[in-house]
């Protein structure tokens, strides 16, 4: 399901968060949202799960205005994994927090029917988490426990999947693992990542904020581009798409002293003509 979010404003205690934000995920497609600290990401996040209320604008999923929307119809369609969210899980087992992601879909009674049992089971099975399936969920890593909270998520059977720094604290296995299951399940996902090697790896495309706006969007070559790095990151840095297919950015061993694309060009202009100066005198020699 499309994903629309047209000319959003939110402010918290008076001051402005974001400004005229617009993007699309369209069905299937995974979009990364990446920033520097700060930039209004997480907020973002939380407009479109119907967490925050924006100002202004509006978030569309499929053709629906969301705050237009029951809490429970909302719900059903979007699912969140948040950095850390897991609520009170004292004593639960890892298949007691998949089976919360049916809440949603409950009736008055809260009953589980057989459809609530097989969409547990199936997302169990889809990420992974069988082997540790009858475990006090409390017990697992950290690698477990997000595919634990995607297979929450995936249960409650959404449209669209909206995630916080999944990745975070996993090892570089765990990340790529994550990656792949996130991939595999073919749902319309918004993302916050702080990686931009990660978010180059998962997403068909890029939202870059910064200071609460949209700076650019598009295909990741297309938006990560050195000018974009520098002005927005303050690092020296390209990407490429390798063999593989797997786009990689390659650093340079130092930030940008301003942080600025301007410098960056500078040095990069004051550079060349160094090696050029030492490929003359090498030559006179």
């Amino acid at each position: 399901m499309k994903l629309t979010v047209d000319r959003l404003h939110i402010t918290l205690d008076r001051s402005p968060i974001l400004r005229d934000v617009s993007l699309e995920a369209h069905k299937g497609d995974i979009v990364g949202l990446v920033g520097p600290n700060g930039s209004g990401k997480s907020t973002l996040l939380r407009a479109v799960y119907r967490s925050l209320r924006p100002a202004d604008g509006v978030v569309r999923v499929g053709d629906d205005d969301v705050w237009a929307l029951s809490a429970r119809t909302a719900a059903r369609r979007t699912a969140a994994v948040l950095q850390d969210a897991t609520g009170n899980t004292t004593g639960l087992t890892v298949t007691e927090i998949v089976a919360l992601g049916r809440a949603p879909h409950h009736g008055l009674l809260g009953r589980d029917g057989a459809e609530d049992h097989r969409a547990v089971a199936d997302a169990i099975e889809r990420c992974g988490v069988r082997p540790f399936a009858g475990r006090d969920y409390a017990s697992l890593s950290g690698g477990e426990r997000q595919r634990v909270l995607l297979a929450r998520a995936l249960a409650q059977d959404p449209q669209l999947l909206v995630l916080d720094e999944l990745t975070n604290h996993l090892d570089i296995r765990a990340r790529f693992e994550l990656l792949d299951l996130i991939r595999a399940t073919g749902v319309t996902t918004l993302a916050v990542l702080h990686d931009l090697d990660l978010a180059a790896r998962l997403c068909d495309h890029l939202v870059v904020l910064h200071e609460g706006a949209v700076v650019t969007a598009g295909p990741v070559l297309d938006v990560l581009s050195p000018q974009l790095l520098a002005d927005v990151f303050g690092v020296r840095a390209h990407a490429e798409q390798h063999a593989d297919g797997v786009v990689r950015i390659t650093y340079a061993a130092q930030p940008l002293a301003g942080g600025s694309g301007e410098e960056a060009g500078e040095e990069t202009r004051d550079n060349d003509g160094a090696e050029e100066d030492r490929s003359v005198k090498a030559g006179e020699r």
